[in-house]
């Protein structure tokens, strides 16, 4: 069947491209795709996380938005803990793991850890880029051996 539409890039504001990108590529694992600067007014990186069909943008003369602005860009991973372990040994600062409580209800209540089921959309963890951007980790797809 034919889209009518895809989301394909997120332009998050940074302060040092040459540092976002270490931070993206050597540390969060998200592979370069393009690092283009015609001038020095303008430059353009986009990486996108493995697997993903949405990338990011970062650069210089993107956008006006402050550096750091961009609350909460979701990055869903089939295996949290793995995932959460993984940043972490990269140097990533990740929240602790929190889960959706009572299960089922959704109504903005939090337990410690992952969700008991490990039901999809239910756990969650935290980290931010150097500039205070935001990305949540959420769990979907992960199935119990």
């Amino acid at each position: 069947t034919r889209r009518s539409s895809d989301l394909e890039v997120i332009t998050l504001p940074v302060s040092d491209v040459d540092r976002a990108l270490r931070f993206y590529v050597d540390q969060v694992g998200f592979t370069l795709d393009v690092d283009w600067s015609p001038n020095e007014r303008f430059r353009v990186a986009q990486l996108t996380p493995p697997g993903s069909r949405c990338s990011i943008q970062i650069g210089k003369g993107l956008t006006d938005a402050p550096a750091g602005s961009v609350r909460n860009v979701y990055l869903v991973v089939t295996d949290l803990a793995t995932q959460r372990s993984s940043l972490m040994e990269r140097g990533v600062q990740v929240s602790e793991i929190r889960h959706k409580t009572p299960i089922g209800a959704w109504d903005g209540s939090f337990g410690v850890g992952l969700d008991p089921s490990r039901g999809d959309y239910a756990s969650f963890a935290d980290f931010r880029d150097p500039d205070g951007n935001t990305w949540v980790l959420q769990e979907r797809g992960y199935r119990i051996a």
